[in-house]
């Protein structure tokens, strides 16, 4: 039985824990702040409940064999897991409409059809034939396995396939997911709704891979699913998971240090006082086999003295912080209309300002691509006179969003985009709590509230995340800033590759 130190708990540390200790490892979690989830966090106000990370998962199937690994109890028994129907409605700048359904491509091609005109559902419909050789090509090195050693043939190969042109009587392959859009989609309001899936997790469609069509891919193949109470109660079933599984937790414990001993790591310095050691470094160390650290790049360099990669590993650009989630949470007097979208996105105006604004490379404030939740969730209201709505928009790292009043104005964008979403809303608000990327930094400690994106095939390893294994024996990477990257099911996947990784060696290849 080894002993194990996991720093922070976010969704992909958890994972990791409750595999490791039903492996019959004694696992002890430090954690800085107060709660659990990561991002995944809940605000409460009034009676009016918010999710202020994710509001909907896809890949159900990793959490689900994630609480089947981990105990008797399957995860339908621990949450109430419903399927979102329709999965989205598009609201597009010529005022065009469409409501999408749930993990159907026949239907999706047939509501595209009747409200984007004659051609647009079958292009939409070719593409996500093509999306899928893409994702059969990369599921298993992306997602169920450890980053290959040799993870520059990820990197040099495009896994999106080459469509002919007729034209030019060849074939040719797109190289970014716009070049997709523009070579195969030919209408501005697809364009816009196969790029909002990357802008989500805050990459330019300009510079993503075309492998980025993974993205919609998995929505439309695997649906889109709701946890009623709020994704919050996901993280919460998890975190129970680790408890039953005797899974130590010790929150209000900051991690100062990785702590080496023989060229390996030996445990964890603390700056508060919970030990079972004295360090020699000032605080008190957690004597550990092996690290597991949930945290980002910029923060897990600070810990080790120790390189973590070599020349030839993947590594981020650590100087760069990402886009984040701009949050504007709204409680609403009178009732949520019959037939209502649980998620409206509005689409920006202004397709290039908005990607410009977005990677630092033009002014801003501007008007967003807006994603509007509406959960039909007595959980979340008061009671049934009242909703509670969650606006989100992608935002560039700022640190300035309450000194130059940009925050407000942002926030305005956002509900003036929302009011074709949500009828009347602005005579119903009640009251609006905004939240900028750096409420998420305070809380999870990712670098400027950064979103990390899922891993990428192509791009030229630009869009790969580093491996879990790190040169320092006995360090791991989890969650989403290590392989496979970002969102709640690559999250949870990290955990399972961890796990396999410290129970059954270096030799470990992933799932079967």
């Amino acid at each position: 039985m080894a002993r194990i130190a996991v720093i922070g708990a976010g969704m992909g540390a958890m994972a990791a824990a409750a595999r490791l200790a039903v492996a019959g490892h004694r696992v002890a979690v430090y954690e800085r702040g107060e709660t659990y989830g990561g991002a995944v966090r809940r605000f409460e106000r009034d009676g009016f409940s918010f999710d202020t990370g994710p509001g909907l998962l896809t890949l159900p199937a990793v959490y689900r064999d994630l609480f089947l690994k981990t105990g008797k109890r399957p995860l339908e028994e621990c949450v109430d897991l419903v399927q979102v129907d329709p999965s989205s409605r598009h609201v597009f700048p010529d005022g065009t409409e469409v409501a999408l359904p749930n993990a159907s491509r026949a239907g999706v091609v047939q509501a595209l059809e009747a409200a984007l005109g004659a051609g647009a559902g079958d292009r939409w419909g070719d593409f996500l034939v093509r999306a899928r050789e893409a994702w059969d090509r990369t599921r298993r090195p992306l997602l169920e396995e450890p980053l290959w050693t040799d993870w520059q043939v990820l990197a040099e190969r495009e896994p999106y396939p080459a469509v002919p042109h007729k034209r030019l009587l060849r074939t040719r392959r797109a190289g970014t997911l716009a070049e997709v859009a523009a070579w195969e989609l030919r209408d501005p309001r697809l364009t816009a709704l196969l790029e909002s899936h990357a802008l989500a997790y805050g990459l330019d469609p300009r510079d993503a891979p075309a492998s980025a069509a993974v993205l919609p891919y998995m929505e439309h193949a695997f649906g889109t699913w709701y946890v009623r109470g709020g994704l919050r109660e996901l993280a919460r079933a998890v975190y129970e998971r680790c408890v039953a599984r005797r899974v130590e937790f010790v929150f209000g414990a900051e991690v100062t240090r990785i702590v080496e001993k023989d060229g390996r790591t030996a445990g964890v310095e603390l700056a508060g006082g919970t030990s079972q050691a004295s360090g020699s470094g000032g605080g008190t160390v957690a004597e550990a086999d092996h690290v597991v650290a949930g945290l980002d790049p910029v923060r897990l360099k600070g810990l080790a003295e120790h390189p973590l990669d070599g020349d030839g590993d993947v590594f981020p650009d650590a100087s760069t912080p990402s886009p984040g989630r701009f949050t504007v949470l709204l409680a609403l007097r009178g009732a949520r209309e019959a037939g209502a979208a649980h998620r409206t996105v509005v689409h920006t105006p202004d397709r290039e300002a908005e990607l410009d604004w977005v990677s630092g490379e033009g002014a801003g404030p501007v008007h967003p691509t807006v994603t509007v939740l509406r959960p039909d969730d007595p959980a979340l209201r008061p009671d049934e006179e009242h909703e509670s709505v969650v606006l989100t928009a992608v935002a560039p790292p700022k640190g300035d969003w309450a000194v130059d009043g940009s925050a407000e104005r942002f926030a305005e964008l956002l509900i003036g985009a929302a009011g074709t979403a949500v009828p009347g809303l602005r005579e119903r608000l009640l009251w609006q709590e905004t939240r900028t990327p750096g409420h998420a930094g305070d809380e999870t400690g990712a670098f400027c509230g950064g979103v990390p994106a899922p891993s990428l095939a192509g791009g030229e390893g630009n869009f790969l995340h580093p491996a879990n294994s790190t040169r320092l024996p006995g360090l791991y990477r989890v969650g989403g800033w290590s392989h496979p990257g970002g969102g709640l099911p690559h999250a949870g996947m990290s955990g399972a590759l961890v796990a396999g990784l410290i129970v059954e060696g270096p030799g470990f290849r992933g799932s079967q």
